[in-house]
C-alpha cells in the first residue's frame, strides 16, 4: 500500500472498522510479548519457588530493556504518524533511523555495564541470598540480547506507526511461538534450568528482531531504516524524547516499582516474591490485550490529528474506552472467580504461593475495568504530543501512586499491604485520568466546531 492509499484509509475508514483492523494485529503483539515472560514464569516455576521469584526479580532488567526500546519507539512512532498525517515521508524517514540506531546504542551501553556488574545488579533489583544464583543465570544472557530486544521495540512501533500492524504481529508472533517451544527444551531436555530459559527468550528476540528489520527495508510500502537516513539532530532527538518521555516514565517506573516490591516481599519469603511475581505476569498478560488495543488507536489519532480531523479523534477515543472497559470487566470477572486454579498453574505444590497469589489477583480484578480508561487517556495525550501532561499520567500508576503505597502499606499492616498496593495506586491513577484529559477533550471538541464553521 503506497503511502497515498494509508492516508485515504486512515483519515476515511469508518473508525469502527478501522480500529479493530489495526487493533486486532496489535493485541496479537502484545500478547505474544507477553508470553516471553509467561513462559519463562510458567517453565522456570516447575524448577522451584525461589527460581520463579528470580524471574520476578529479573523482570525489572525486562522493564529496563522495554523502557529504551519504547521509549525510542513511541517517540518517533508518534512523530511518524503526525508526519505521514501531513505527507512528510523525508522526516518521518529521519526520525525512524534516529531512534532505531540510537535505541541499539544504548541497548549495547546497558549489556556491557549490567555484565560487569551483574553480581551488584541482581541484588540492586531485589534479590535475596537464595534467589541470587537463579537471578544471575538467567540475566546474563538477558543482558546479551539488550542491543536488538531495544531495537526490535522500536521497529514494532515504527511498522505500527504507519498503519503496517500485521507485519509488526508477524515478526513478534513467529518469535513468541519459537520461545514457547524452545523454553522446555533448553530448561529441560538440555538440562540447563533457569539459563535454558533466558537463552530461548534471547534467541527468539534475535528472530523476531531480523523478521521485523526486513519488514521495515525490504516490503514496499514501508518507511526505510538504514544509516543514510541517520541525521544528528537535536530538534529530532527533543521531538521524540519529549513524546516518547511518557512511555520512559512508565516502563522506567514498572522496573523501580518491581524493585521496590521484591524489597517490601523479601521480609516474608520467597513464596510471596513468587506469589506476587506470578500475579503481575497474568495481570501483565490481561492488560497487554487492552495495549494492544490501544496501539491499534494510536496510529489512528496520530495521522487524523496531523490531518486536523478533529471529529474523528474524538470518535476513536470514546470508542476504544468504551470496548476498553467491557473487555476488561469480563477479564476481571474470570479473573476473580478462578484465581486459585490460575495460580497454581504456576505453582501447584506450593500453598503460600497459591494463597498470597489468589487475594493479590482478586484486589487487582476488583480495579481492572478503570485501567481502559487510564491506558487510553496516556496514548491519547502522547498521540497529540501533550508531553508534560502524558508524562505524569505514565509516572502515576507505578510512581506517584505505587511506590509510595507499597513502601508504605507492608509495613503496616504486613502481606495486605503487598496485596492491595497495586489495585490500590490503580484506582487513583484512574482519577488522575479524569482530571489530565479533561480539558484535552475540550479543546478538542472546540477545534471541530470551529473547523465545521470555517
Amino acid at each position: 500500500m503506497e503511502h497515498n492509499e494509508k492516508f485515504t484509509m486512515m483519515t476515511q475508514t469508518p473508525i469502527h472498522i478501522l480500529i479493530p483492523k489495526l487493533a486486532v494485529p496489535t493485541i496479537i503483539s502484545m500478547l505474544i510479548t507477553s508470553i516471553y515472560n509467561m513462559a519463562d514464569t510458567y517453565f522456570v516455576s516447575q524448577i522451584g519457588t525461589s527460581a520463579a521469584a528470580a524471574v520476578g526479580v529479573m523482570f525489572s532488567l525486562m522493564s529496563i530493556i522495554q523502557a529504551i526500546g519504547f521509549t525510542f519507539g513511541m517517540g518517533c512512532g508518534s512523530f511518524i504518524s503526525r508526519s505521514l498525517g501531513k505527507k512528510d515521508v523525508k522526516s518521518a524517514e529521519k526520525a525512524g533511523a534516529i531512534a532505531f540506531f540510537t535505541a541499539v546504542v544504548m541497548g549495547l551501553l546497558l549489556a556491557l555495564f549490567g555484565l560487569l556488574f551483574i553480581d551488584k545488579l541482581v541484588v540492586l533489583l531485589g534479590a535475596t541470598e537464595t534467589i541470587a544464583p537463579y537471578a544471575k543465570d538467567y540475566g546474563k544472557y538477558i543482558l546479551i540480547g539488550a542491543p536488538y530486544m531495544c531495537g526490535s521495540f522500536v521497529l514494532n512501533n515504527i511498522l505500527r506507526s504507519q498503519g503496517n500492524a500485521v507485519r509488526s504481529m508477524v515478526g513478534i508472533t513467529t518469535g513468541g511461538v519459537l520461545n514457547v517451544i524452545l523454553d522446555p527444551i533448553f530448561i529441560f531436555a538440555f538440562d540447563m534450568g533457569i539459563s535454558g530459559a533466558a537463552i530461548a527468550t534471547i534467541i527468539s528476540q534475535l528472530i523476531s528482531f531480523f523478521i521485523l528489520f526486513s519488514q521495515c527495508n525490504y516490503i514496499d510500502g514501508s518507511i526505510k531504516i538504514k544509516i543514510s537516513n541517520y541525521e544528528f539532530s537535536p530538534e529530532m532527538y527533543k521531538e521524540i524524547i519529549k513524546t516518547g518521555m511518557p512511555t520512559f516514565y512508565r516502563q522506567g517506573l514498572a522496573s523501580l516499582a518491581a524493585i521496590f516490591m521484591n524489597i517490601s516481599a523479601s521480609p516474608f519469603g520467597d513464596s510471596v516474591i513468587a506469589a506476587v511475581s506470578i500475579v503481575t505476569r497474568i495481570v501483565m498478560f490481561i492488560n497487554s490485550a487492552l495495549i494492544g488495543f490501544g496501539q491499534g488507536f494510536q496510529p489512528v489519532c496520530g495521522f487524523n490529528y496531523g490531518a486536523k480531523k478533529y471529529d474523528r479523534v474524538l470518535e476513536s477515543f470514546w470508542f476504544c474506552a468504551k470496548v476498553g472497559f467491557i473487555a476488561l470487566a469480563i477479564f476481571g470477572f474470570i479473573g476473580f472467580i478462578f484465581a486459585p486454579d490460575i495460580i497454581s498453574l504456576f505453582r501447584a505444590n506450593d500453598v503460600d504461593v497459591i494463597n498470597v497469589g489468589t487475594r493479590t489477583m482478586r484486589f487487582q480484578c476488583l480495579v481492572m475495568p478503570l485501567s481502559s480508561f487510564t491506558v487510553i487517556v496516556n496514548m491519547t495525550l502522547q498521540s497529540l504530543g501533550y508531553g508534560w501532561k502524558a508524562s505524569l499520567m505514565a509516572s502515576g500508576r507505578q510512581g506517584l501512586f505505587f511506590i509510595p503505597t507499597i513502601l508504605i502499606l507492608p509495613r503496616i499492616i504486613g502481606i495486605t499491604g503487598i496485596q492491595t498496593s497495586q489495585a490500590i495506586a490503580d484506582f487513583f491513577t484512574f482519577i488522575l485520568a479524569i482530571i489530565m484529559i479533561r480539558d484535552v477533550l475540550k479543546e478538542l471538541k472546540q477545534a471541530g466546531k470551529l473547523q465545521e464553521k470555517e
